[in-house]
């Protein structure tokens, strides 16, 4: 097996970390470029919560929530992907399994990486890992999350 480029999806939460070690593990056995993706939920899709947000108000949260990535990712990427020979910090905004895959493809990964749910996993495989896995031939190794230190859902 040769991994030249792996790709790794974060929703920032500690359950996507649950990969991380992973990542890092075939980074150096491999000395592999790492791909880091970070999907910006698309709020304009919503309806309104309080009333109806103006265009300028959506624009100023999108701008504020991609520097708060830009952000997350130069941390995780200068703690704990040090060594990597290259690593590329993707941000989109988006369906997220989409997206990952959109990237996947085009960046020509040879393996993604990623933990069997984010922040809103309620179940042991999150429909996010599981539209990954169905659509694409790449290969993906999902990471479970152990469920004594999943992450509390409101």
């Amino acid at each position: 097996m040769n991994v030249k480029k792996l790709l790794w999806p974060t929703d920032f939460s500690n359950n996507a970390a649950h990969a991380l070690p992973y990542v890092t593990s075939l980074m150096e056995k491999y000395d592999t470029e790492v791909h880091v993706i970070y999907v910006m939920q698309e709020i304009a899709e919503h309806g309104p919560w309080y009333g109806e947000f103006n265009r300028k108000h959506l624009e100023e949260v999108k701008e504020w929530e991609h520097k708060k990535a830009e952000e997350h990712l130069e941390k995780i990427c200068k703690n704990h992907l040090e060594g990597c020979p290259l690593y590329i910090k993707h941000i989109s905004s988006g369906d997220p399994a989409e997206e990952i895959l959109k990237v996947a493809h085009k960046e020509k990964v040879d393996m993604i990486v990623m933990a069997t749910r984010g922040q809103r996993g309620r179940f042991g495989f999150g429909s996010v890992a599981d539209r990954v896995v169905k659509n694409t031939d790449i290969p993906v190794v999902t990471i479970p999350v152990p469920v004594e230190e999943e992450e509390e859902t409101a």
